[in-house]
Order: C-alpha cells, then structure tokens, then sequence
C-alpha cells in the first residue's frame, strides 16, 4: 500500500467532507452495540447530509426512528449526535422531524421515495458546549447551509465575516486571484456580489487560521445573531397580525418578519397545548406582569400546530432536563392528548457522556476542503472534493476490528443540482487513512452484492454546492468498475417502471463516457468537417430516434395493451394497420442512410471518388416509396379516436394505458407517438431545405434534393390541416388526464389556446392558480393535494361576454389585469410584462373568436364551485386535542397519474405555454451526441441527447430503449459561456436556472448552431430569456 504522501492531489483534496472510517462509535452508552434489527422486509432509506452527499442505510420497516438515527451517527463516528435530527416532508408537505419512537413503517409512508435529511436540531446557546471538533464541522456546515437558503439573516458586515471563515476553511490564506475566482464560481449568501470586496478583506486577516479555528470563528459569529438556530412556523394573534413562532433554548419566541418581538422564557411558561388550530401558551401567574395567563395563536392548521408543540417539548427536555423523561403509562380504556414525549440524552447527560468517554481524545486530521488539484497526476478528470476530516491516531486493533455494518453505497444523480453527480464510494470501513484496500474492497463487495444502490435527488430542494470527483477506485477499471462491480445501470431504479419526474430527474454517470480532449481532438479530425455532413448526419440520428419512437407504439405498445383482452380488435388493427408498414419502411431507410453516412465518413475507398458525399438520392429514393404509405399517415386522427373511444368503454383498458405512460420508455405522452410520423414528415422538409439553400445549383446533389424537397413538399401540403387539427384534438386529450372537474373537454370546435400559471388575487392575497385557456372559455384550477397531482377545477370564465383591461394601478399589483365577465370578476398577475402581454394579447385574441364563432357553450365543471373550493379557502377541522380517537376515513388509493407533463413544470416554474410553442417543440426535434460538463468539473461526459417537447432527454446511447434522465429547459436561459468561466472549447453553449448550470458542447459549428438557432431553441430563448 502506498504511503499517504504518494499521492497529495488525489487524497489532499479528499479530506474534509467525506465519511472517515467507521469506528463503531454511537449514541449509545459506551460498549453497547447498535440494536439488533427487528426481522421484517428491509426497505432502503436514503439520507442526505450536511455536505449534500446522500447514503443508503437498509433497515427493517419494523425498526424505529431511533435504529436508523444510531445507524447514521455510527457511519459518521458521531459522538454528540443528539444535537441532531432527520427531516423529511411528510404526506401533507410539511417538514418533521423523524420520531425515534414511532417504527419506521408509521411515518415514512413511501420510504424508498423520502429524503431523510440530518440536520441540526438542538442549537445550543455557545458553542463551547461542543466538545468534539466533528460535531463543531458539522454545526459550521449547518450553518453554511443556512447563509446559503437565507434562513440565517443578518447584516452585510456579519455576513461577509462569516463567508470570508467560511472560504478560508475551504481554499486556505488568502491569494487575491484564488479568492476572487472562487467566490466568483460559489455562491455562499444571496446577493454576493456587492460584498465580494468586502469578504476578501476580511479573508485577508485570516491568514494562518486552520480549518478547525475557521469553524470556531464561524460559530463565534452566528451564535450572536438574532436568527441563529431559528426556525419560522407561520401563525397570527388574535388580531389576526401575520406573525411566526419559533422555540429556542431559551423558550418560545415570537417574530414579525424577521425580527424578534416578544420572547416567553421557559421558567414563566406553565403550560403549552393546541386545540385544533390554536397554539396555546399558559404563563405562570405574575402580577408585574400586563400578559394575560394563556396566550393563543392561531396556525394554518391543526398539524402545523402539532409538528410546533412537538419541537417546543423536544428543546423543553434537552436543555433544561437533567435526564430523559420517563414515559407515562397509557390508560387501559380511553386515550385523552397526546402522549407524545421527548426521546433521547439530555444536554447535560451528553456533556457528561464525553466527558467521561476516551471517545473525545481522537484527534482529526484537518485539511483544506478546496485545494488545487492538478489533473495530470490523475487517471481521470476531477475537480476539487469536500470530505469530512478523516480520524487518524487509532490503534491498529480498532483498525483490524469488524465493522459494526456494510453501509449500503450510493450512486447519486440529479438533473438540477451539479453536486449531486457522484459515483458509489469505498466503504469507509475499507478504508485506512485516507487509502483504500482495494482488493479488501473487492472482495467484500462480491459478498455484498446489491449493495450499490442508485438514488434521485429532488430537484426542487437544490441546497448547497459541493464538488465530487472521480474516485480513485473506480479510476483504476478503465472499464467503470466501482468497488469491484461495473457501473450500474441508472434507469432500473424507478419503482414499478416509471419515468422520474422531469423536475427530479436523474443526469447520466457513466465513467465509460468520459471521454478525454485529446481522444475528442483526433475524432474530429479524422471525419469530414463540410457542412452538408453534418445536415446528413441530423437525418441519421434523428431518424434513429424517430424509430425508436415508432417501436414504443408497434413493440412496447402492443405488448403491454395490444395483447390484452381487453383491447378490443378494432384498435389492434387499426394501429397494426397504421404503423406496421411505417416502421418496416423507416428500418430500411435507416440502414440505408447509416451506409451512406459510413462511406462518407471514409470508411472505405469510395470516399476518394466524391460519389458518395452526399444524400439527396437517398431521400429522393425512399421518400418517393414514401409515398404509397401516405394513406397510413392520415389515420393518425383514427388511431386517436379509436383509442379514446376504447378507453371510455372499458375502465381496464384505460388503466392500462395509463400504466403504460408510467414507463420509462413512453418517455413523452402516448398521444404524442402516435403523431410521429406526420412530425417527421416536416422535418424532412427542413432539412431538405437546408441542404438545398447550403449546396450551389452547380452541385452534384443540389438536383435530387430539390427533387425530394418537392416530394416531401407536397404530402406537407396536403396534411397540414389535418396535422393542426390531430395536434389541438391531442392536446386536449392530455389535458384531461391533467384535470379534475372537468366531463366534457373535448368537444367538436374546442381549440386550446394557451395554459400557465397566473396569481388570482383573493381575500387572502395573491394565490397561485393554473389557468387554461381554450377558444371559448378559461378554467382556473389549482394542484391537488393527492398522490395524482392532478389539477382541480375551481371555476371558468366565459369568453363571451368576457372584458380584459390592465389594472396594475387600480390594486397596486405588478402586471394586474382584470377579467371581467357576466355576474363575475378575476383580479390576476402574471409574473412578468412578458407573461401579461402574452396572455392578454392571447384572451384578447379568443374574445374576437368567440365573438364570430359558434363555439361550444355546455358547461364544462362537472361539480359546483363550492364542492370545488380551494383548501386554503376551507375552514374544515380534521379533529381536536380532546379527540385523539377519532374515526379516519379510509379512501380509496387514487390511481398513478403521469407527474412529469408539461402543466406541472409550467406549475413549479411559473410559466406558460402556448398551443404555437407547443407545436414548434414537438415538430423541431433534435438528437445526437453532445458533451456535458458542470459548472465546477473538469471533464466532459459524452451523451446522447434527444431535444424535445421542451427537454433534454438523456442516453447512454442511442440503442437505449429509454432514457436515463430528463432536464426540462421552461425556465432555463440559452447563452454562450463568457471569457471568465474558463471553457476554453469551441462550440459550447451554456444551459442556466437560478444556480444550476450546464454547459453542453457539440461536434461541430452545424450542430452548435443548430442547438442554440433551431425553431425549437429560439422559442425556448424567447420564452425563458
């Protein structure tokens, strides 16, 4: 085994976040083990840390909260872990803290789909309460975290001073061009820019200060803040003022805003309890006092209430209990409150603990989290690392010892956040001082197998950025060998075969597509640079998706619906009929096109002649035998009917169906495939037009694409108004899946217009709404509450009748209009000018149509508006503190809805989108091979991308069945990345949203052009920019 100075890039810049070698040491009293696992089914629980890498820990679904607490703080060889907690957001949205009591099977109720995430839960008054360095690392992460997200507000001078121990904790003393660089790259407070002066004076001072003294100061600094520790739950007085309630050691606090204006010390507290919606605090008598004895509070409701009171008694018994509370025995008969209790060592038993334990003179050996790191002593590109401070000074007897358990590794992937992309890590129980055993590693994973498990991260809960290189494990297998295995498939995690959620959606991590410039460079070289190539090569890798495409509706289709006999034969043959002949032709016209581009590519003397650059005859052949077929391609709007038809009579068949469109492979709406084949026709078009302005009239192709031009022209032509007519009927199709409250949307004459978000201004504020509309009438809805995401329909707005004007000034709300109709009227904001003018010129435009058409005029909510009134707007009680034993309803498991369509990102990204834009994006697909880099990496990961339906949909290859991941580009911004961010490449253009970025560079100037001019792509700009 090497020594730990051969190799200072790769171990240097890995010292500081990850896990250190696991020691056994817990929670618990001193020589006991973790306690045995409870026999049950194991369920995977995935847990996110404080430095934003994730772990897997399997335990039984019978376990309680306490086993997977003790298993996490074992991993970390935390000693102090009561400090701590693990948050999750429960079933109605709202953040707990995991109860240790409780099993695991009663809170988690889809616990292979929840992120745990430790956190800090208790924070103590001074931080030389902490006696482990480890536990002080932590706090200073929290803290971090908390700058970060802008839950610890303060002013600029204090948050400067923080961010400047913050980055010298990471890169070290001060160097002005380093500090400015990173700070520059990293984002620590909102609004950095402005201060970015002012931290790196204060980083100057600190030169000589190591990581450790780095944390103590950044303690030192929130601790006396007002806002350190705290925690905001939203609540009003009985006036009925917007106020928030938050605990500390000290007792319960009240704020308005972000300032403290009241505080009820825990020595005049004498009770605290909630009845229904009101938090309660009774105050020990005191006759210099002007409070009244109880207090009340009103919350949003009796859960928040709940999940309040709890973490006031949790604080109540660790900081001022001198050992856990005994729990009171249950009545035999009848259960009156809530028997909740505080679970777990107090402070003072904690600070007694390592006192008297050798645990606490471990020393660890602190480093840089961020150093420079020079790639050529590396195998692989990687860029800076962050890991927890490793242990050193352990006798070699604990080092040999077993370790308690195989933690379950984890390869973790996102779509939105560039930290998340990790490869599964060597066991630390593997590891010894920084170095791994590789052949122990190897040897103990093929005992373990299937303990590399795949996790997707949540895309709306982005946190902090952390880099994760290539590990030195999985460098050393050219062959993407990880821990002794290969690199693992990342689609078949998702649970019974469905696609992730656009907005949570995996980004591919495969070490065999790392792919080095060098390599990149003498590939270009090798192939033809002209421009009529790389058009070419368009038609053959979108072609390769468009028959892929073909074999989701001939293959998966039909085995997963088409066999079943329940699909009545009229459908089977109508889409055997249709699609059949379809996919024959376009394998023969793949293969030919793959030939052609073969010998162009010079894979053969032929290439020397010039006789086979090109491809107009190709096209010129195949879209001539095209042509009999065109009988198939106008039954697009048969297969479409049939298939609705089939659906409403048969209640089996519809489940089917929309099983199917859970699957990976129907990585876009069923509907949508189905109308393939008249989108591909178009793009044929497109590229022939390309081709034909790019070749002069002298060229030996130029006559057979003009030839082919006029072809593929004039089946265009001829169903144009059919394809206009099948992409509104399916639109409206899979608006009905999206809706709730709505019986008769597709009706003869209903066109779609427009859907997004807008804010309807209430009572209450300006709440957010889904508005759809259509060319005689808008649907306002809002999401629902259940496992279905579907939207519920709160009301509509006849067109007729209907007047729009501009009210901004009128209610002091930025781009306010008014809706105006018979007997109602809706007050709404958009987000922008842009989004406002684009709806009110759209409703202006549907009012003229409805005006001199005769439209549709049947109601179209299938319920009143009352039975469909917003949860916010309803005042129902769920049960009282006095009636814990109240009856539950027991209702129906709703049935599994796509939650990935296009209205739910227009939803979370509070956007809108048009029946235009939605046409140009399904008709202006793209796909090929592109590299990916992150915004703080160094290497390119090659990818085959697929542009459609306004996502990037990403594959290992292009003979992958579905893809891995998606990335919904509403919202993104399309530029070209500037001088300062270092991408020295050529054809590079940068994907960013908020703090995520991507840049993505292609092969060629074609495709980069293609990639940032397409009609696809400038829509996206005009759209999002």
């Amino acid at each position: 085994m090497a020594e730990s100075d051969a190799e200072p890039a790769s171990c240097g810049a890995g010292r500081r976040l990850g896990a250190p070698e696991t020691l056994g040491i817990s929670t618990l009293d001193p020589g006991h083990r973790p306690p045995a696992m409870p026999p049950g089914r194991q369920v995977a629980i995935r847990v996110r840390m404080l430095d934003d890498t994730e772990e897997i820990f399997d335990v039984s679904q019978k376990a309680s909260g306490k086993v997977l607490f003790d298993l996490v703080c074992s991993h970390m060889n935390l000693v102090e872990g009561d400090y701590f907690g693990l948050e999750y957001q429960n079933h109605q949205k709202m953040i707990v803290w995991l109860d240790h009591i409780k099993p695991i099977y009663k809170q988690l109720r889809r616990p292979k789909h929840t992120i745990l995430k430790f956190s800090v839960k208790f924070f103590p008054p001074d931080h030389a309460q902490l006696l482990e360095e480890l536990t002080r690392y932590l706090f200073a992460l929290q803290i971090k975290q908390d700058l970060c997200c802008g839950r610890l507000t303060c002013n600029e001078s204090s948050a400067a001073l923080m961010v400047s121990h913050i980055i010298q904790s990471e890169i070290g003393d001060f160097e002005e061009s380093q500090c400015r660089s990173h700070l520059l790259n990293n984002n620590y407070i909102p609004d950095q820019m402005p201060l970015i002066d002012k931290i790196m004076d204060f980083h100057s001072k600190h030169i000589g200060q190591t990581p450790a003294e780095s944390d103590y100061q950044l303690l030192e600094v929130a601790r006396k803040l007002e806002m350190y520790g705290i925690r905001l739950h939203p609540a009003k007085d009985r006036e009925r003022t917007k106020l928030s309630l938050a605990v500390a050691h000290t007792g319960v606090l009240v704020f308005q805003r972000h300032t403290r204006i009241n505080a009820f010390n825990w020595s005049k507290i004498r009770k605290l309890s909630f009845k229904r919606k009101r938090f309660l605090i009774k105050l020990k008598p005191d006759l210099n006092s002007s409070y009244q004895d109880t207090l009340e509070f009103l919350m949003a409701s009796r859960d928040c209430c709940k999940v309040f009171w709890k973490i006031c008694v949790e604080y109540h018994a660790f900081f001022r209990l001198f050992e856990e509370p005994k729990p009171k025995p249950k009545p035999v008969l009848f259960t009156r409150g809530s028997y909740f209790r505080f679970s777990g060592r107090t402070q003072k038993q904690v600070i007694d603990y390592v006192k008297e334990s050798e645990f606490k003179k471990i020393p660890f050996e602190r480093k840089h989290s961020r150093v420079q790191h020079n790639s050529r002593l590396s195998p692989l590109p990687s860029p800076q690392h962050h890991q927890v401070p490793t242990e050193s000074g352990v006798s070699s007897d604990r080092l040999s010892s077993p370790p308690r358990r195989h933690w379950k590794e984890s390869v973790l992937v996102s779509a939105e956040d560039p930290a998340a992309l990790r490869t599964a890590r060597v066991s630390p129980a593997h590891q010894r001082n920084g170095h791994d055993d590789r052949t122990d590693s190897i040897s103990r994973t093929e005992e373990t197998r299937g303990s590399t498990r795949r996790t997707h991260l949540e895309h709306l809960n982005t946190g902090l950025v952390s880099n994760s290189p290539p590990l030195p494990a999985s460098a050393g297998h050219p062959h993407g060998m990880v821990n002794g295995q290969r690199s693992l498939d990342l689609g078949s995690h998702s649970p019974n075969g469905r696609q992730p959620s656009p907005l949570t959606s995996p980004l591919l991590n495969d070490a065999c597509s790392v792919r080095t410039d060098d390599e990149e460079e003498v590939r270009r070289k090798r192939f033809p640079t002209d421009r009529a190539y790389f058009m070419a090569k368009e038609l053959l890798t979108t072609e390769r998706t468009y028959l892929k495409d073909l074999e989701v509706v001939t293959m998966s289709f039909q085995s997963a619906v088409g066999q079943d006999e329940a699909t009545p034969d009229s459908l089977k043959e109508t889409v055997l009929s249709t699609f059949e002949p379809l996919h024959k032709f376009h394998t023969g016209f793949l293969r030919e096109v793959e030939q052609r581009l073969a010998l162009w590519e010079g894979r053969s003397n032929a290439h020397i002649k010039g006789d086979y650059q090109r491809i107009g005859d190709v096209m010129l052949k195949n879209l001539q035998a095209l042509k009999p077929l065109t009988v198939n391609l106008t039954k697009q709007s048969e297969v479409l009917l049939e298939l609705e038809k089939a659906c409403k009579a048969s209640r089996r068949l519809e489940s089917l169906c929309r099983d199917f469109e859970l699957q990976k492979v129907c990585y876009v709406p069923l509907n949508v495939f189905i109308l393939r084949p008249l989108h591909r026709l178009v793009h044929y078009k497109q590229i022939l037009e390309s081709l034909c302005k790019h070749y002069p009239a002298t060229h030996v192709d130029f006559r057979d694409c003009r030839a082919a031009l006029a072809e593929v022209s004039e089946v265009v032509e001829q169903l144009q108004g059919s394809l206009i007519e099948m992409e509104n009927l399916q639109k409206l199709l899979e608006l009905k899946k999206d809706l709730i409250g709505v019986d008769n949307l597709v009706v003869p004459g209903r066109e779609f217009i427009r859907l997004g978000c807008l804010s309807k201004l209430s009572g209450k504020g300006l709440q957010q709404r889904m508005f759809f509309l259509f060319n005689d009438v808008i649907l306002y809805t809002t999401r629902g509450m259940t496992s279905t995401n579907q939207f519920r329909v709160h009301g509509q707005l006849p067109l007729r009748g209907l007047t729009i004007r501009e009210s901004e000034d009128e209610w002091g709300v930025p781009y306010a209009f008014t809706l105006a109709g018979q007997g109602q009227s809706v007050v709404v904001a958009a987000s922008s000018l842009t989004e406002m003018e684009k709806w009110m010129d759209d409703i202006k435009m549907a009012i003229q149509m409805a005006k001199t058409s005769n439209g549709p005029l049947s109601d179209l909510l299938t319920h009143s508006l009352a039975d469909s009134k917003c949860p916010e707007d309803s005042s129902v009680e769920a049960e009282s503190e006095d009636d814990m034993t109240a009856s539950h309803t027991s209702l129906e498991k709703p049935a599994p809805h796509r939650g990935n369509t296009m209205v739910h990102v227009c939803w979370h990204r509070n956007t809108s989108v048009s029946m235009v834009d939605f046409s140009i994006a399904v008709e202006n697909q793209l796909s090929g091979n592109l590299l990916r880099k992150f915004k703080n990496s160094n290497g390119w990961q090659k990818l085959w991308v697929v542009f459609t339906n306004f996502s990037l949909f990403f594959y290992k290859s292009h003979q992958d069945d579905y893809p891995l991941a998606s990335l919904p580009l509403l919202g993104y911004s399309v530029t070209i990345p500037s001088d300062n961010e270092n991408i020295h490449k050529d054809y590079v253009f940068k994907l960013h949203f908020k703090s995520h970025v991507y840049y993505f560079r292609s092969e060629s100037e074609y495709t980069f052009e293609r990639y940032r001019s397409s009609p696809a792509s400038l829509l996206l700009m005009f759209l999002l920019c």
